[in-house]
């Protein structure tokens, strides 16, 4: 009897394209592997509050979110790790010393800081040129996050992860030395290209979070593939049997992986799919 797969999916730029629409030919592919006995999950940097029901209504057996602080299976939390209320506080202290804008990613949504509205919309724009979304309407913080919430409480201890607007590569490295004890990383860009940084737990990646839901389902690392296409999935690709990356990938993913598909937009994941025989 053919071994049924556990597939692990990044969201942004492999499951949904870069304007946050889901390919039809994405959602058939997720339908008839799970029809065929597959294990679907998702495994994104995104926090469950940015998990959509768009994105649920494809049909998922669960989800990895905050790049690995958060399982869920089933419906059913599996883990759930957050900075502390005292490590919140100190990081939201240490940003509004140095007039940078932020906002918190957590399960309950999206937080954002006093001006990050305002200060925010040049690094969504350039994101968004980066991206290919400029032609696309995303050109406000709202356009990107139209659920963020403004004008909350920022001390708080269900935080995944908090996001920054780099002024300078400066402002990464200074966090990064301030918060030695967590995981300082960029986005938007590489290097003193980056538009954003970010704090999160040390520990976290997303092939921990894997080993976690294996051992609940009591299944293999041989049993998995996974699919990405930006340099924070390389940990989940190398961890599985099989890594698949997006042909939109960065070239240090397509470089380290099994098989390179089509771009999202073009019906990269329902390729691999089929190539892989999961369909």
């Amino acid at each position: 009897m053919e071994r049924k797969k556990i597939l692990f999916l990044d969201v942004d730029g492999t499951l949904v394209d870069y304007a946050g629409r889901i390919p039809a030919s994405a959602v058939k592919a997720v339908r008839l592997a799970r029809e065929k006995g597959h294990k679907v999950y998702i495994c994104t940097g995104r926090s469950r509050a940015e998990v959509y029901p768009e994105i649920w209504d494809i049909g998922l057996d669960g989800m990895i979110g905050g790049n690995g602080n958060y399982i869920e299976d089933g419906g059913q939390v599996l883990m759930h790790r957050c900075l502390s209320l005292d490590e919140c506080r100190r990081i939201v202290d240490w940003l509004h010393g140095r007039n940078m804008e932020f906002y918190l990613e957590c399960n309950a949504g999206l937080f954002g800081s006093e001006k990050f509205e305002i200060a925010g919309e040049p690094a969504i724009r350039l994101y968004s040129m980066r991206k290919g979304k400029e032609d696309l309407g995303i050109q406000t913080v709202r356009d990107a996050f139209p659920d963020m919430i403004f004008g909350a409480d920022l001390y708080r201890d269900d935080v995944n992860k908090i996001s920054f607007v780099l002024n300078s590569y400066e402002d990464y490295l200074a966090a990064a030395s301030e918060f030695p004890e967590l995981k300082a990383g960029t986005w938007g860009g590489t290097g003193g290209t980056a538009l954003f940084g970010d704090l999160a737990l040390k520990e976290i990646d997303k092939a921990y979070a894997m080993d976690v839901l294996l051992e609940h389902l009591h299944a293999s690392v041989e049993d998995t593939v996974a699919f990405g296409d930006a340099k924070v999935d390389i940990p989940m690709l190398k961890h599985s049997s099989v890594g698949v990356a997006m042909g939109n990938g960065g070239e240090e993913i397509r470089a380290m992986a099994d098989y390179v598909t089509d771009d999202v937009e073009h019906d990269g994941l329902w390729k691999a799919f089929e190539h892989m025989g999961l369909i």
